[in-house]
């Protein structure tokens, strides 16, 4: 289950187009994992899960961003 919060974290980035932040948590997140991963118990079974679903986001949001631009036409009426 996603994180709506995260979603909306993501989202704002990628509009800002702010690579760094997105990447800061992605290695938060990274490191986290990690932590969790060396801890592995069922207890941590949920947390794992819900790790791997922010970084899948934040990665889409990453990739969101390496994408080419497209602006759209300027009115030729003006």
């Amino acid at each position: 289950m996603p994180s709506a919060t995260i979603e909306l974290i993501v989202s704002a980035y990628v509009r800002l187009r702010n690579r760094r932040a997105l990447d800061d948590m992605r290695e938060l997140r990274r490191g986290l994992l990690k932590d969790l991963q060396i801890a592995a118990g069922s207890d941590s079974r949920r947390a794992l899960e819900q790790v791997q679903e922010d970084l899948r986001i934040i990665e889409q949001g990453l990739e969101q961003l390496r994408l080419p631009q497209v602006t759209p036409p300027q009115n030729e009426w003006r």
